[in-house]
């Protein structure tokens, strides 16, 4: 079921009285070389393993993007009701990882991070991008592979159709049918509403659009919002 936009109001607020998760740098085989890569590690009897993947390295993103780490809190710290193991990883040519930005080649790199993730923990994945690393992270669970069978669910926060003279196509979307979330804002300078809605109705069920008011492409001063939608929509999907 696609819902073309959802209103929050207050959303819920975590409980902040949660104990840090622990934090560890990892090196991961990408296809182009090393890459840089961090874990927070989650709760021991977590049922899912998460990847997020970072916006355009041209304009400046890496795993450290405040949208990345907001997504990452989200689905890590027990105070949003998930304490996952979330991995973070920079694309090739970014931070210490090996190789040089291609721009559709880094869809490579989310594979082999996802590799990396379900041989680390054995459990199902959720997997998350931002921006460019939505794109990347559709293209890459989208496309048929031995992993795709282990992808519970895809959430594409910020989903770009045109970005500084880039465009972006998504026709093998209709042949994926992981569940998958559209989270953007309705004032996305990247993705105009129709556009996105036009991406989001060609994608096979099930899918769900939400469009975040007064929210921007980076969700400026919306990143609260921003997480209470991702983990509600992860409870209802994987309950």
């Amino acid at each position: 079921m696609m819902c073309g936009m959802t209103t929050q109001a207050a959303p819920a607020r975590p409980n902040t009285r949660s104990s840090p998760a622990i934090l560890r740098g990892v090196s991961l085989a990408g296809p182009a070389g090393r890459l840089e890569a961090l874990v927070n590690e989650g709760a021991p009897n977590a049922p899912f393993a998460a990847l997020v993947c970072h916006p355009h390295p041209l304009g400046g993103g890496s795993m450290h993007n405040k949208v990345v780490y907001h997504a990452m809190k989200a689905l890590n710290d027990p105070a949003w009701g998930l304490g996952w193991p979330v991995l973070r990883f920079n694309f090739r040519g970014t931070g210490l990882s090996q190789g040089k930005h291609d721009g559709e080649a880094e869809a490579g790199d989310v594979a082999a991070a996802m590799a990396w993730l379900e041989n680390e923990y054995k459990r199902p994945l959720v997997v998350v991008g931002f921006s460019f690393g939505a794109a990347m992270a559709l293209n890459a669970c989208c496309r048929p592979s031995s992993i795709q069978k282990k992808i519970r669910a895809l959430a594409a926060l910020g989903l770009p159709t045109q970005a500084e003279g880039r465009k972006y196509s998504y026709s093998f979307l209709h042949d994926c049918t992981i569940p998958k979330l559209f989270l953007s804002g309705e004032n996305d300078q990247y993705a105009p509403t129709s556009e996105l809605e036009r991406v989001a109705a060609s994608a096979a069920d099930p899918k769900q659009l939400v469009l975040l008011p007064r929210a921007d492409h980076f969700f400026t001063s919306q990143l609260e919002p921003l997480q209470s939608a991702l983990t509600g929509w992860l409870k209802e999907q994987l309950r």
